[in-house]
């Protein structure tokens, strides 16, 4: 059995007061105890969910060269397609047996953060194909909210304004990645996995699988936990940025792929804060007993203290 929740968040959007609060404080147990959680009642239409997944599987089954065209612009812009071995997600192990394409805020090119080169602000890479970019852009800006109303829950438990973080949010470092995970034509050793060992980087992620598993969540006991899949649903987690600005109260949790030995397809959803965001301990999470144990950061330098690591063994 999961230890990890189902939550039915309709009430966030369109429920009373009281409801939006019972909704929050679901939210906000699941964010103390396994830091997962899934979502129900989301409002994000099944086939548009499916028109998703239909797509990324024709980018990463069809053609390498449409995939070389938009190859991975570096972690500066977090953009692109990231081939296979291209990523370490757990330095201390093998390179991860997954490929993906990043997509981050639509924004023009001269749009006044790209031209005065604001950090993880740049222009989308589109592949030559057709529909790809409408499709990806309604999924983005659905879930984009998703996300918001997500943060209206955070802020009710946690004793805030609940429009707290919306100003926040609303030019956020956001990043849509469509995950492809091979099966293996050997055996993977030296812990080598689809994804290795980690915890997400922003403040929440919004994921969303085929039918093949291989999710596992690690609970506060060090047990790994198999997160079983749900239709229907969005598996759900708190990242190291909000397990910041909460001073602890919510805790990251350390999560992996195994490689099923099938094709498996997932469609993540990171939501970061603007660049310029103050990332500062709430003063609703900090007394003289629980003093602040972080600085003040900015969601752009706090990104790229998590996010370039990872590509290190690549670029050195």
């Amino acid at each position: 059995m999961s230890a990890i929740p189902v939550i039915d968040v309709a009430a966030l959007i369109d429920g009373s007061p009281q409801q939006a609060r019972d909704v929050a404080k679901a939210l906000g147990a699941a964010c103390r105890d396994v830091g997962f959680f899934y979502v129900s009642g989301h409002g994000v239409p099944p086939e548009l969910m499916k028109r998703v997944f239909d797509t990324s599987a024709a980018f990463f089954t069809g053609p390498a060269s449409v995939r070389q065209a938009v190859s991975f612009g570096g972690p500066g812009s977090n953009r692109g397609y990231i081939g296979l071995g291209g990523e370490t997600l757990d330095p201390g192990k093998p390179p991860d047996v997954k490929e993906a394409f990043n997509i981050g805020l639509e924004l023009a090119p001269d749009d006044p953060e790209i031209v005065a080169g604001v950090a993880f602000r740049a222009t989308n890479l589109w592949p030559d194909m057709p529909d790809f970019r409408a499709t990806m852009l309604d999924y983005f800006n659905r879930v984009w909210r998703l996300g918001c109303d997500l943060h209206r829950g955070f802020a009710l438990d946690l004793g805030l304004d609940p429009d707290f973080f919306e100003s926040k949010l609303d030019r956020p470092i956001a990043t849509l990645r469509l995950l492809h995970y091979p099966p293996s034509e050997r055996p993977l050793s030296g812990g080598q996995l689809g994804a290795g060992v980690h915890t997400d980087y922003g403040n929440v992620t919004l994921l969303a699988t085929d039918a093949v598993g291989g999710l596992m969540v690690q609970d506060r006991s060090g047990r790994w936990l198999d997160a079983p899949v749900i239709p229907g649903t969005f598996v759900c987690n708190i990242g190291d940025c909000l397990m910041r600005w909460s001073n602890d109260v919510y805790v990251s949790t350390p999560h992996k792929v195994v490689n099923p030995g099938l094709d498996r397809y997932s469609v993540a959803f990171f939501l970061d804060p603007n660049p310029d965001a103050v990332v500062d301990c709430l003063p609703s999470c900090t007394s003289p007993e629980r003093p602040a144990k972080y600085a003040p950061i900015s969601g752009a330098d706090f990104l790229r203290s998590r996010l370039e690591p990872t590509y290190a063994a690549k670029t050195a």
